[in-house]
């Protein structure tokens, strides 16, 4: 497989992890709150603990977050390196490239 090929299968599980709306909140709360256990994620949102666990695991999978074992917990981070590739795709419709 190409690294093109590759880029782009990246490109494709970055945005369906982020096409549903509370993975995109998940992922926002995270980064902005620099770090969550996945107790804390789960207190903000009015889901199930097992939806909740899933979406972390879509966001897990797509390279979005990253997630530490800290004893019983897991503490999830953005990892900023796969929206990189989602950055470079938006660059191609920047107008004040033209």
């Amino acid at each position: 497989m190409s690294d093109a090929q590759k880029r782009l299968e990246a490109l494709e599980a970055v945005c369906a992890a982020l096409a549903h709306a509370s993975r995109r909140q998940i992922l926002m709360t995270v980064h902005f709150r620099g770090g969550m256990s996945a107790g804390d994620i789960a207190a903000r949102f009015h889901h199930a603990w097992p939806t909740i666990s899933r979406h972390l695991k879509v966001l897990e999978e797509a390279g979005l977050v990253t997630a530490e074992r800290r004893g019983r917990e897991r503490l999830y981070r953005v990892d900023h390196g796969k929206l990189e590739l989602l950055r470079e795709w938006l660059g191609w419709f920047d107008a004040k490239k033209k």
